[in-house]
């Protein structure tokens, strides 16, 4: 029976290959790396088995090996000739003993068996193993293995951290690995250096939130409203939009032999601004203007102008917006448009409400006993049929006005298509125009011009202000002429804060008194104009309709074609309208 090889194997898992000496022969094991290639090459491999005395084996079975990296084991070459025994002397063969012998004890056992072995082998036997540190390609990792080919005696760990030093290891050594590797065979990692830690690239954090477009917004109980569907999120002026943290250098690393690994640096990245927004302190965008927050990714914009692609209802909501709005379809029942803006509709308002700078209607407006429109400037609209529309400035309907109630700070007109006024009540402070007032069968018609009483309210309120103010502005130019007379140097410092205020607050106060006659001066101009307000009419006025001019009433009780009636010497005249 042949004695079985004890052999320590050589290399393991972490340092890429295994050489195993087994009794059917050499094997070796070679596992891939992360990225499938072999961890170890294989002129490495073949120093090592030079190493170790292996040098009968097949260079193309070696190469496969490597190449296939299977992490199995796999026959490389045939196990080293075995020794023959020596011939036991026949006697002791067959276990006879000499008369008067004492059988054998231990230490005589141990003794034979001592002869057995070869000279070199107890040569071996009492010499230490040889140290061998391999260094891994990127010389990131030091392993140590013991070659027992010339000796078997294990070393100290003093007497390891020696060999590294010889072979230039000087960083990452892991003093408790090397005590422990030194009480057996195996190999194991004894030096480990510290990859670089690249920096971080430069990126945008984002003020804002646009998932939550689409989703309704919920109640402070918790209850769902589905007419804010939150379709757009708003911005304001100088509100902070986005901020770029810059890119960072990294740290850099250090291989086994002490050499310092540059570390790459992070990218930069361009600021995404884009129109109405502007960047302040180099890396912060803010936004120049009201309206909503569009962002495609490589863009942050801030559009003052709303687009709904269809109706304003149950898919909507109702919108709210701090800019300009523009729906493509109609506004339907119950549901509003507000904005600080325009506001255009292509279809209807059919019993939906608007509220804006100035209103455009392609289609009609269609009360339905709810709607309501309002524009701080001007209305537009094709006609008007049972609604409620104010306007501060002027309402232009370009068909019709049927049983509506119209308001207009300054100017109403209807003079195209039939341009016909019908039913409700209209009222403007300087001029209604219309082609046809009422119909034939004498459905009653409200037509109001003159003062507005808004416009007069607010007039009144502003003389109120600028008294106020000159009498204000008064007292601090005698307070401060006073002053200029007193030496300020022997005054107490609470004393000179309050002249310093009392002097900072003249121009400001100056400049409000004249923004405000000018005010004042436009105001009363355009009562002046409302004092004399007319009634246009361009074909016929119908009985039926009620006049009110300057709270002086006048019913018709025939028609009248073509004219202009206005007040002449307190009392309603109607005179023929000379420009057609």
């Amino acid at each position: 029976m042949e004695e079985k090889n004890t052999r320590p194997p050589l290399g393991s898992k972490e340092d890429g290959y295994l050489l195993e000496w087994r009794p059917g022969g050499v094997f070796l094991t070679v596992w891939p790396s992360s990225d499938g290639k072999p961890s170890r090459g294989l002129a490495d491999i073949r120093k090592s088995l030079l190493g170790n005395g292996i040098t009968e084996y097949d260079i193309i079975t070696l190469a496969r090996i490597v190449r296939e990296a299977s992490g199995e084991a796999a026959f490389l070459a045939r196990p080293p000739k075995k020794k023959e025994k020596k011939e036991e002397p026949k006697e002791q063969a067959e276990g006879t003993e000499k008369a008067g012998e004492v059988a054998p004890g231990k230490a005589q056992q141990d003794a034979s068996s001592k002869k057995e072995l070869s000279p070199e082998e107890q040569l071996r036997r009492t010499q230490p193993v040889k140290i061998v540190v391999e260094v891994s390609h990127d010389r990131m990792k030091a392993v140590v293995r013991f070659d027992t080919k010339d000796g078997v005696l294990l070393p100290t760990a003093d007497g390891v951290l020696a060999a590294l030093a010889e072979n230039k290891v000087v960083y990452g050594i892991d003093k408790s690995a090397v005590e422990q590797g030194v009480g057996s065979y195996a190999s194991f990692l004894a030096a480990k250096g510290v990859p670089p830690k690249n920096g971080e690239n430069a990126r945008i954090e984002r003020n804002f939130d646009l998932k939550v477009k689409g989703h309704p917004k919920m109640s402070a109980h918790d209850r769902v409203d589905y007419k804010d569907m939150n379709l757009f999120v708003l911005a304001k002026v100088d509100q902070l939009l986005a901020v770029r943290i810059p890119q960072t250098k990294g740290t850099p690393g250090h291989d086994v032999f002490g050499t310092e690994i540059a570390a790459r640096g992070g990218q930069p990245v361009p600021l995404p601004n884009g129109k109405n927004t502007e960047v302040r302190n180099e890396n912060e965008i803010y936004a120049t203007i009201n309206g909503q927050i569009v962002d495609n990714g490589k863009k942050i914009e801030v559009d003052p102008r709303f687009v709904v692609n269809g109706n304003v209802s149950v898919g909507t909501g109702n919108i709210n917006f701090d800019g300009s709005v523009e729906v493509q379809g109609n506004i339907e029942y119950g549901f509003s448009v507000k904005a600080t803006g325009d506001i255009e509709v292509k279809g209807n308002i059919n019993g939906g409400s608007a509220e804006g700078r100035n209103i455009v209607v392609s289609g009609g407006i269609i009360g339905k006993g709810r709607s309501h429109v309002s524009a701080q400037e001007d209305v537009r609209a094709a006609f008007t049929e049972h609604a409620n529309v104010e306007a501060k400035n002027e309402i232009f309907v370009a068909d019709a006005a049927l049983h509506s109630t119209l308001r207009a700070g300054r100017r109403l007109s209807c003079e195209d298509k039939r341009g016909q006024i019908m039913g409700g009540s209209v009222a403007a402070g300087i001029e209604v125009r219309a082609k046809v007032f009422g119909n034939m069968y004498g459905t009653e018609t409200v037509v109001s011009v003159g003062v507005d009483p808004a416009l007069e309210q607010h007039y009144k309120a502003m003389l109120k202000d600028q008294k106020e103010l000159r009498e204000r502005l008064t007292k601090i130019n005698q307070v401060v002429n006073t002053l200029e007379k007193v030496d300020v140097t022997k005054l107490p410092p609470e004393r000179v804060q309050q002249i310093n205020a009392l002097t900072r607050q003249q121009f400001p106060l100056a400049g409000r008194l004249k923004r405000l006659k000018l005010d004042i001066e436009q105001a009363k101009q355009e009562l002046d104009n409302m004092a004399s307000g007319t009634i246009t009419v361009l074909d016929c006025i119908q009985p039926g309709c009620r006049l009110m001019i300057n709270g002086m009433a006048k019913k018709i009780e025939s028609p009248i074609k073509t004219s202009v009636i206005s007040l002449k010497d307190d009392a309603i005249a109607v005179q023929a309208y000379m420009n057609l």
